[in-house]
């Protein structure tokens, strides 16, 4: 007795198991071309409304669309027409291969390698398949007699193939979390740099621990019979993961009390640069040699470190300059002053300043004071300004700056000078 869709086909004239699938095929092609009109409608309004979910799936939007619509307008003839037509197995197959593909795009798209996706979306494909056409239950039971007995627990591949797939649709929904979380976070207002920092590790951390609980529950695997076992991995692990978590929780602090942000620039023994991340253990500093180093968060903690930039980005500059004993030195110190000033990093508030530090052996030693608000870009640069500057006004007012001298006494009494 005919029933759904076939019943509605039974006064269409020629052979039902040609006819039939026919229309299955076409069937199974509007719902794609219709999918592919609503994504195209839908994918720009959603990325504008959702823009962290449209980042987060990183340009696979309208192609996971179009797939999960296809296979929401393929459900409907699907569950109309009666199982063991040939027909039904095309339309099974075309929302079988919808699904398959949904899932290898959002895979994709959070970055999963090839090996993971391309295995479970054959997996999905055939369960799908068999699902949709009455057969999956002996497709599982086949699996489920393959495998060992290891003491009172039977591994079989049925349990393999699930845990595979669970763990990797798990990792999945981790990355997708992790991404929309994080671009939230960075949209957020009121929040600045470190603040929105710490809430992405905090917001990571609590993703990674809810996953691994919702992964448990899910394999239905007993953790009280490694209560034993894992208490003495547990121990092992902690002293071979002391450093690890020292450096985490020194991380979480440091983002906390805020002393250390991304931007600073921080001399730490010998690296001098600019924060350019705080990672869960290590902090990264860009030197300006482009060099990038990675230093333990835990080291931040018990070291002393200058933070040029904690409280206030602007950094005085001492330039030392010696001049001769025979020179103006009022016109020198506005020399001074004047190359200070024309140095296109140099701040005018606060203005530079000259001063004069002492009568050394052979010159008048001054040191020229100047202030900067990018550290970042060292300072180094300013120096070379500042100097290459104010050479160039000593030559050209007659300022000089004096060799070194010695005077040497010999037993005739005459001296000779070096």
């Amino acid at each position: 007795m005919m029933q759904g869709i076939p019943a509605l086909l039974a006064p269409l004239p020629g052979d039902p198991a040609i006819v039939h699938p026919l229309i299955a095929l076409v069937l199974a092609a509007t719902a794609y071309l219709i999918a592919g009109a609503l994504a195209r409608f839908v994918s720009p309004r959603l990325r504008r409304r959702m823009r962290a979910l449209g980042d987060a799936l990183a340009g696979h939007l309208r192609p996971i669309l179009k797939h999960l619509f296809a296979a929401g307008l393929l459900a409907l003839p699907v569950a109309l027409w009666p199982i063991g037509d040939f027909a039904h197995l095309i339309l099974g197959a075309a929302i079988a291969f919808s699904i398959s593909a949904l899932a290898v795009h959002i895979l994709r798209s959070l970055a999963i390698p090839r090996l993971a996706v391309i295995p479970l979306a054959l997996l999905l494909f055939v369960t799908v398949l068999s699902s949709s056409s009455g057969g999956f239950a002996p497709v599982a039971d086949m699996l489920d007699r393959v495998g060992i007995s290891l003491g009172k627990r039977r591994v079989t591949l049925l349990g393999l193939v699930s845990m595979a797939a669970t763990g990797v649709a798990l990792f999945a929904l981790v990355r997708l979390a992790n991404r929309i979380i994080e671009r939230s976070i960075s949209r957020a207002h009121g929040l600045d740099a470190t603040q929105k920092l710490l809430g992405q590790k905090l917001a990571a951390i609590a993703v990674v621990v809810a996953a691994f609980f919702i992964g448990v529950d899910l394999l239905a695997i007993d953790l009280t019979a490694f209560a034993v076992f894992s208490g003495a991995l547990g121990l092992a692990v902690g002293f071979g993961l002391q450093k690890t978590f020292g450096n985490l929780i020194a991380g979480i602090i440091l983002l906390m009390d805020r002393s250390i942000k991304p931007g600073d620039v921080i001399v730490v023994g010998d690296s001098f640069g600019w924060v350019n991340k705080i990672g869960v253990r290590a902090v990264s500093v860009i030197t300006r040699d482009g060099k990038e180093h990675l230093i333990p968060n835990e080291n931040l903690m018990t070291q002393e470190v200058e933070n040029w930039s904690y409280s206030d980005r602007n950094v005085r500059v001492r330039i030392p300059v010696g001049i001769s004993f025979d020179c103006d030195l009022k016109l020198a110190q506005d020399l001074m002053l004047r190359a200070a000033q024309e140095s296109p990093r140099v701040l005018r508030n606060p203005k530079p300043n000259v001063w004069l530090t002492g009568f050394g052996e052979s010159r008048v030693e001054h040191d020229i004071l100047v202030w900067i608000s990018d550290p970042e870009s060292g300072i180094g640069s300013v120096r070379s300004d500042v100097l290459g500057r104010l050479w160039l006004l000593f030559r050209e007012h007659g300022i000089t700056i004096p060799y070194p001298q010695r005077v040497l006494h010999t037993p005739s009494g005459q001296r000779t000078a070096r």
